[in-house]
């Protein structure tokens, strides 16, 4: 797995956002989802936010986006999307933004600022990739209690446990098949448990209390080094 280095993407101390929340006092992120609002030109909403940040590619899942995404834009969330890449994913996402401008923002750029805000003020991350080596935006977005959506695949699936509603276990919600039809129902699955804002705030902090820094996977790493080194010591004579 990747690190991640909570000195930069952390709640409790991000540079880049208006207001600073943790596990155990959430309440500053309503701020940060009403300051985030405001930059994409949208007013203050109790609908639930869905960030995504990303380049802009078939492997990244924005073809399952194309296929839903006017159905995706007549459910009751906002859709926030920063990036750029594939001119026919940046076409579609700006007719989306250009026929449904109070459900789907679009900012075609790299914006590292922003990106910080996008994962401190959504409530939910929307990463339907095709295939995931690993992937970061879903465990900084664990750090911030902005609960991810993905397909189980590579990184993601290894990263993100799916929400259990009879234990109370799980940081997220996934989906298996590459298709734009399961990414819609999970992403109906989410929109419904966020109605329960017990649920909700459970799901939150079981993500937020996972530990993806830098010195937990470096750990995993001398691991696997030092069972190579066991396997290749000479033998003595």
């Amino acid at each position: 797995m990747n690190g991640v280095d909570y000195s930069q993407w952390s709640p409790e101390s991000d540079q880049y956002i208006p207001a600073h929340y943790s596990a155990a006092e959430l309440a500053n992120k309503a701020k940060d989802k009403t300051e985030l609002l405001r930059e994409f030109g949208l007013a203050d909403s109790s609908l639930p936010v869905v960030g995504i940040v990303s380049r802009f590619a078939a492997q990244k899942g924005f073809d399952l986006i194309q296929q839903v995404g006017d159905r995706m834009a007549r459910e009751e969330a906002i859709f926030l999307v920063l990036g750029s890449g594939d001119k026919t994913y940046e076409e579609m996402l700006r007719r989306l933004n250009k026929q449904y401008p109070h459900r789907f923002a679009v900012r075609v750029a790299y914006d590292n600022p922003l990106a910080h805000k996008i994962e401190a003020g959504s409530d939910m991350f929307l990463m339907p990739s095709r295939y995931e080596p690993c992937g970061l935006n879903q465990i900084y977005s664990l750090r911030y209690g902005t609960v991810p959506i993905v397909r189980a695949t590579g990184g993601l699936d290894d990263t993100i446990e799916n929400w259990d509603p009879l234990t109370k276990r799980g940081t997220g919600f996934k989906f298996t098949g590459y298709s734009g039809e399961e990414m819609l129902a999970t992403l109906r699955t989410a929109l419904e448990v966020f109605k329960n804002k017990e649920a909700w705030q459970k799901i939150m902090r079981n993500g937020m209390s996972r530990d993806f820094s830098w010195n937990t996977s470096a750990k995993e790493y001398v691991k696997v080094y030092e069972k190579a080194r066991q396997v290749r010591a000479p033998v003595p004579a």
